[in-house]
């Protein structure tokens, strides 16, 4: 059985206070350049924790084979692909990153397998690692220092040449196990909380300045003044609570729309789909606002991005803030890609994506993704994803970053309000689903409904027209007259009013009007049914986003139980937990950690707020426009029927309704409902994960698995 894990330290991370970025003179319709909409609220910081050479060419990144040693026993489940170990064992890393917190090793005996990245640690240059105590960190800003030992011959990753480079393990994990987690751990071990609170964490550039993480004042934390004298190195790392807890915002809301999506083809990786991101930067917005002063033109920031660019940010934003809530990223899908239905879909899922980001009061700052959102130069960005993608995981510094009032945590209040968050998101999470298949059935009972006005209308116009329709067969008349024509047989009269006497004033004007209403029930029925395809899709779309809390902050809410857990026992015992902190200083940890996961429900509860009250208004908009659009088409056929329109419908013969020469066949078949994509999390038969790792670890080293297709993963992992 596999002990406790001691987290791995993370890499030290170096913020630059300058940026070197050359960066896009483009003006929008504000004529302010990109950058300038963030640089008015946070100062500008470096992308990387080093700086990188603007001259520097995209290269694709190679992964080396560094020597390490075990530090634990653990017992991998074969299934899984997992590797077993015991501690001292001489391993071989192939690849650091995976996802999740695991690592693709290598065995001396040559076994290749997964590994918690948590259970090894590097071998420096002429002697190993101790077998227990802390780990000597690395003062490389991307990778632990590498083995001087000769090394085996390195495992390379060259991904094909599509002009841009991207990290296709993201693509691995939502490919293959459709967004699944591979960590069997918790949140509170692989978000780094853990071993921040056991060992803290020492930064080597706050150390030379001032702490790297202190509790301050309440009144310090909320004074405004008193943070803008703090802004500086490192800022877009350093993180604000207030009382509550709450999240301090740096840089106020604005908006983020994904649209006009278009077929790209290149000519190495085929074809893809691009979207136009544009954020809008309102300067009327917050406590700016004056209403006596006539609105402003937002400032507009357009970018051009692909979904695997999506893929990136979401990479980077789950390394770099691992105590927040991050949504998930949509589903890939390999098949209709390019149908309209689909690309509509994608482009909502990725719009309500980066909503849900920048709305967040601090992933809307973090650094990659003003970077996604503001490179503009596409040269530029295509330099940039590789860097993002090798920033180490913050781990232990996300949370020494963070500043909070003091002793403003209650143990026993915190445990209370993790168990009735936890019960509310998941009885959210339950009644939403039963809302959404409800709603599903809503908007077919309302294609229903377009079918029934139909019928009615080819019923009224089969009457009025005595013409035969095949869903309201005429009876009562002599079939050996059907073949004559209907004027003959005194169902119609020359005029084509609906009677037998010739020159009929009154049923010429009855007729024409019955015939004004059997077309308003068509148009009535075009109504239903867009309305079920459009305006109703959209709420279907947009009650996906809200379906699954509980999954969302399942990694919070481990946290926060396991944060109470250790602070309790810190609170019980006298004893030293820690070979290099004293008790005192555990419990101010986990006051921190516990700040950081009360200010996340409090950002759930005002999210969720701010959702449901959009859904829900969103939804009444939809039905009040739809009834007041069946409301005026029903009052305009009802009008006919008065004086003087009434009268005027004499002033001529009746001319056949254009739906006439579909009574034969009546278009009563409409094609199915377009159904959202189904959410990450929704429920859906996957492929066994022992098959998916098997095949990432054939892809990874370039071998052959029984039965799949040599070269088939990787291009999976880049048709996006």
């Amino acid at each position: 059985m596999a002990t406790l894990p001691r987290a791995a330290k993370p890499t030290s991370s170096v913020i630059s206070g300058t940026d070197t970025r050359p960066r896009s003179d483009a003006a929008f319709d504000a004529g302010i350049n990109s950058s300038s909409a963030w640089t008015e609220h946070l100062e500008r910081y470096s992308l990387s924790d080093d700086e990188p050479d603007p001259t520097d060419e995209l290269q694709p990144i190679e992964e080396t084979v560094k020597a390490a040693r075990a530090l634990y026993d653990f017992e991998g489940k074969a299934e899984f692909g997992e590797l077993a170990v015991e501690a001292r064992d001489e391993l071989n890393i192939l690849k650091e990153e995976v996802g999740d917190g695991w690592s693709l090793v290598r065995a001396s005996s040559g076994e290749i397998g997964l590994l918690p990245q948590t259970y090894y640690t590097y071998t420096t240059s002429f002697f190993s690692a101790p077998f227990h105590g802390r780990k000597e960190r690395s003062t490389s800003t991307i990778t632990p220092q590498e083995s001087l030992q000769e090394q085996p011959e390195p495992v390379s990753i060259v991904p094909q040449d599509t002009g841009e480079w991207t990290n296709p393990l993201p693509s691995f994990r939502q490919g293959f196990l459709g967004g699944k987690s591979l960590n069997r751990f918790s949140g509170f071990v692989t978000s780094g909380a853990e071993e921040w609170i056991l060992e803290g964490y020492e930064d080597p550039v706050a150390s030379s300045l001032s702490s790297s993480h202190q509790r301050i004042s309440t009144e310090d934390s909320i004074n405004e003044d008193n943070r803008l004298s703090r802004l500086g190195l490192g800022e877009a790392d350093r993180h604000y609570i207030d009382a509550g807890p709450t999240w301090q915002s740096k840089v106020p809301k604005f908006r983020v729309l994904v649209h006009s999506p278009s077929k790209r083809t290149s000519g190495l990786s085929g074809a893809y789909t691009m979207y136009s991101v544009t954020s809008l930067f309102s300067s009327t917005t917050g406590e700016y606002y004056d209403p006596c002063i006539p609105p402003i033109s937002p400032t507009r920031i357009t970018v051009q991005r692909r979904f695997s660019h999506f893929v990136v940010l979401h990479t980077a934003l789950t390394r770099r803030l691992p105590g927040i809530a991050l949504p998930p990223l949509p589903e890939k899908q390999y098949a209709g890609r390019f149908s309209s239905d689909f690309v509509e879909a994608r482009r909502g899922d990725l719009e309500r994506y980066i909503g849900c980001i920048v709305r967040h009061p601090v992933a809307r700052y973090a650094e990659v993704v003003t970077s996604f959102l503001g490179c503009e130069s596409d040269v530029e960005w295509k330099r940039l994803m590789p860097q993002l993608l090798a920033m180490p995981a913050a781990g232990p510094s996300f949370f020494a970053h963070v500043f909070h009032p003091a002793f403003n945590v209650d143990v026993d209040d915190a445990t209370e309000a993790i168990d009735r968050f936890s019960r509310h998101t998941l009885a959210v999470g339950k009644g939403t689903e039963r809302l959404r298949n409800k709603f599903g059935g809503i908007r077919e009972a309302r294609l229903e409904m377009s079918k029934a006005e139909r019928l009615l209308s080819y019923s009224l116009l089969s009457l009025i027209s005595s013409t035969p329709s095949s869903s309201t067969p005429l009876t009562g008349i002599n079939e050996d007259a059907e073949d004559t024509p209907p004027q003959r047989n005194g169902l119609l009269n020359e005029e084509g009013a609906w009677c037998w006497r010739e020159g009929c004033q009154d049923c010429l004007k009855l007729t024409k009007a019955m015939q004004k209403t059997s077309d308003a029930l068509q148009i009535v029925a075009d109504l239903y049914d867009d309305h079920a395809r459009r305006t109703q899709l959209a709420t279907h779309e947009a009650l996906k986003s809200v379906a699954h809390p509980y999954q969302s902050y399942e990694g919070i809410i481990e946290t926060h139980q396991s944060t109470v857990s250790r602070y309790k026992d810190a609170l019980k015992s006298g004893e030293v937990r820690c070979l290099f902190f004293s008790n005192d200083e555990m419990t101010a940890r986990c006051e921190t950690v516990l700040n950081i996961t009360m200010a996340e429900m409090d950002t759930y509860h005002d999210q969720k707020v701010e959702d449901f009250c959009t859904i829900t208004k969103d939804h009444l908009d939809g039905e009040i426009g739809f009834y007041e659009q069946v409301l005026h088409r029903l009052k305009a056929a009802r009008r006919t029927f008065d004086t003087p329109r009434f009268d005027e419908l004499s002033k001529s013969p009746r001319q056949p309704s254009r739906h006439e020469r579909d009574l034969e066949a009546p278009k009563l078949n409409p094609p199915p409902l377009p159904q959202p994509c189904p959410h990450i999390y929704d429920s859906a038969p996957m492929r066994p994960v022992s098959t998916a790792i098997q095949e990432g670890i054939g892809a990874l080293l370039g071998k052959s698995q029984p039965g799949i297709r040599s070269g088939s993963v990787f291009g999976r992992m880049w048709a996006d």
